[in-house]
């Protein structure tokens, strides 16, 4: 079991503790973690907590309920219907110009938004995955809301596991072989009160200019903007 240090960067010990890790032999580098701690204050996560309560839940798999924003996707098929886009709840945008104001995200331009809730009462909880790279695009930005939560990440074919510890209300970007090599998930026993997640996804060049999707990726982009009616 490996532990990822937010406070190194890009490296994982076999000890959690950051004090023995100048000295440790053993690491294990991973390019494209960027965690930044209290990205939101606590009186602007009440404000999107409240926003986000006022919309019903959508149950989803695994014991979590949702939220999405954005086009309706086939990904084995890979078609999209853009129809039901109606762009993003007006709760989220301060979240939205905060980001892009952001050095890493200062080029980001959001096209897709799910909430996601875990409680471990219903025993919440999602498998070992690779966000679908046909659509989105190299960065993965999850808002972390309400609690701590871990992140595991596994090599496909590999029992390694790295754990990423994600405080409340900091933002993690998964990018590089964060994103591409390693599978993120959430464990069951890692979700010990509720939390709520915000991620939020670009296009992948596939849609973007000079891509063979570019007009329907533009098409997508202007939708993506914040909603009066949500």
């Amino acid at each position: 079991m490996w532990h990822f240090c937010i406070i190194c960067g890009d490296t994982a010990f076999i000890s959690s503790d950051h004090s023995s890790h100048s000295e440790a032999s053993d690491r294990l580098t991973i390019s494209g973690v960027t965690l930044i701690p209290d990205f939101v204050s606590p009186d602007e996560e009440q404000l999107l907590i409240t926003g986000i309560e006022t919309i019903p839940w959508v149950d989803s798999q695994s014991g979590r309920r949702k939220h999405d924003y954005g086009p309706k996707v086939n990904f084995k098929k890979q078609k999209l219907k853009l129809d039901c886009f109606l762009g993003f709840p007006q709760h989220s945008s301060n979240l939205l110009d905060k980001l892009q104001s952001c050095t890493p995200l200062s080029d980001f331009l959001p096209v897709e938004m799910c909430d996601l809730e875990y409680t471990p009462e219903r025993g919440s909880a999602i498998d070992p995955h690779f966000d679908d790279s046909w659509l989105w695009g190299e960065r993965l930005v999850t808002l972390n809301l309400l609690s701590p939560i871990t992140y595991t990440l596994t090599r496909s074919g590999s029992r390694e596991e790295v754990l990423i510890p994600i405080p409340r209300r900091s933002l993690i970007i998964l990018s590089d072989s964060a994103r591409h090599e390693w599978m993120h998930a959430i464990k069951r026993g890692h979700v010990t009160s509720r939390r709520i997640g915000i991620t939020i996804r670009e296009l992948s060049s596939h849609f973007l200019p000079g891509g063979e999707a570019e007009e329907l990726g533009q098409a997508l982009l202007d939708k993506a903007v914040v909603s009066p009616e949500l």
